[in-house]
């Protein structure tokens, strides 16, 4: 291992040493008539515990995704989203996919890939998604799946098309009071997206308004009485700042005086208990919710970024006849990004390089992260040292340490571009040991680069009949190391082949081998679109 690696390893074990003071311990699970084992940590006295573990012994799935530390915990009816270091916990319905926001008094903790959650608080909110009723004993760290379904409050769910619990239907009693007035008392309530304000009334109130204007919510009530004393409850909470009750032409106003940080507001008549309810929405929280959405326009498959593998001072491979791997490289991905243009419509397509010049291998992998890629199409014709070699074929290659001499070798000669750059000093050799850094940040795109090039080659064997298929490989190349999405490299064919090269330089097979990936690309964006509208 060399000095530089000892370094880095080094670095690591100090900062996975910051990240865990503290020995990760397990917590016992009943669960199904056995016994499992949870991983947790305790930290200032609360007990966090995994929640991608926890998922798996309910019976659910998970999805991670790294760039936003977040955890979805996917079951039945709902899924779960938890996010590293944040107090927010959303529950989605998968009957309409509405959201449901909750904040736990405590922020998760995001440690080994993975959201810990504080069970003490966050016990509820899993039973909700999960439908399994769960016991925490905190003193004997054991916690107790009972084969019950979650009996306690759900959200609302909108005209479910599955069998969905929806939540309980409470029966008010008649209201009784015993004063004289038709509006007699207020509450209010902080909640995790705002404040709820409930003036507590006798029988329905038919004429009320409110608005807000120069930073008061005034609301304006006639027809009925209201209690004199209906503030002597009143508290300060983070939007209200006061309140005063005043008379109108007859009438009653109520006017709050509000802080800064409300975004907009609403008042309702609560049909079954005759309240008059009015919500101030925090500013804070109606941003969240916009990102919401953002957030998932944000995973739309709606770049492709091509890259036609050398070019310029780099001529690539050079053929039997004398066939340049470059321009057939560029020919192929022009035609390719043609082919998308035309018919896949919301899809943007992003050239490393669309003419005969250089790009340093490190720039490429920038140009498709800077346009936010969803995949990285690296095309390429491999050669051997002898020409007229009998060797052929067609090879995909993911981005892993090469498991063989020939595709190490393979490897080798593509990452020689380096030598050409201005400053090759500035990669790292790709040895085993330095690979597992590599391979870590990539770890989460490897399932989608992975059902790529499984479609990838089925398609070949059955579109392109001219090459025969090698099959899936792998191998340690630069190229695809800056490329932060699911990307893989593709071989089309042996130039060192007369056959492959005669091929390969064929109009024919250029818009055959194009049309191929194509219909790959079309094939896996609809699998990608059913993962992320899944999770």
């Amino acid at each position: 291992m060399t000095r530089t690696i000892r370094i880095v390893f080094a670095i690591l074990v100090f900062q996975t040493a910051l990240v865990f003071p503290q020995r990760m311990l397990k917590i016992t699970v009943a669960v199904k008539g056995g016994t499992d084992y949870l991983s947790y940590l305790s930290r200032n006295g609360m007990t966090y515990v995994s929640s991608i573990e926890l998922s798996k012994m309910l019976g659910g799935t998970h999805f991670y995704n790294s760039d936003a530390a977040k955890v979805e915990m996917k079951f039945d009816n709902y899924r779960l989203k938890l996010t590293g270091r944040n107090q927010f916990v959303i529950l989605i319905s998968r009957a309409d996919n509405s959201h449901t926001i909750y904040q736990l008094p405590i922020s998760t903790l995001l440690l080994r890939n993975d959201v810990f959650i504080p069970v003490k608080y966050a016990v509820k909110y899993i039973q909700m998604a999960s439908g399994s009723e769960i016991i925490f004993d905190d003193d004997a760290k054991h916690i107790t799946v009972t084969g019950k379904s979650y009996a306690g409050e759900l959200p609302s769910v909108k005209a479910p098309d599955r069998d969905i619990p929806a939540p309980p239907v409470v029966k008010r009693p008649p209201v009784h009071v015993d004063s004289k007035f038709d509006i007699y008392g207020m509450t209010i309530e902080e909640k995790t997206n705002g404040t709820l304000i409930r003036l507590k009334a006798q029988k329905p109130v038919h004429r009320f308004t409110s608005s807000i204007v120069a930073g008061k919510l005034r609301l304006f009530i006639s027809g009925v009485t209201v209690a004199d004393d209906i503030l002597k409850n009143f508290h300060k909470t983070e939007l209200i700042k006061s309140v005063e009750l005043k008379d109108v032409k007859g009438n009653k106003q109520i006017e709050f005086k509000l802080n800064e940080g409300y975004s907009t507001h609403e008042s309702i008549q609560d049909n079954e208990s005759n309240d008059i309810i009015i919500t101030i929405h925090s500013k804070m929280f109606s941003e969240f919710e916009k990102n919401l959405d953002k957030e998932k326009e944000e995973w739309n498959f709606d770049v492709v970024v091509i890259d036609a593998g050398h070019g310029g001072k780099d001529g690539g491979a050079v053929g039997v006849t004398g066939v340049k791997e470059k321009d057939v490289n560029l020919k192929i991905a022009l035609e390719l990004g043609k082919l998308i243009n035309q018919k896949l419509p919301g899809v943007k397509v992003v050239y490393t390089r669309s003419t005969d010049k250089f790009v340093e291998l490190y720039k490429r992998g920038k140009i498709a992260n800077e346009n936010n890629g969803k995949l990285f199409v690296s095309i390429h014709c491999n050669s051997l040292a002898k020409k007229g070699s009998s060797t052929r074929g067609f090879e995909v290659y993911l981005l892993r340490p090469g498991r063989t001499q020939k595709a190490i070798a393979i490897a080798e000669f593509e990452n020689s571009v380096i030598d050409l750059e201005d400053n090759p000093n500035k990669y790292q050799k790709l040895t085993d040991e330095n690979f597992i850094l590599v391979s870590m940040a990539h770890s989460s795109y490897m399932r989608y680069s992975e059902r790529f090039s499984d479609i990838l080659n089925k398609n070949w064997i059955n579109q392109v009949k001219y090459i025969p298929s090698r099959g899936i490989k792998q191998a340690g190349f630069y190229v695809l190391v800056g490329a932060s999405m699911p990307g893989v490299l593709i071989e089309a064919g042996f130039l060192s082949n007369r056959k492959d090269e005669k091929y390969l330089n064929s109009s024919k097979g250029q818009k055959e081998i194009a049309a191929t990936i194509f219909n790959t690309i079309k094939e896996y964006k609809t699998y990608y679109d059913k993962q992320i509208d899944s999770e």
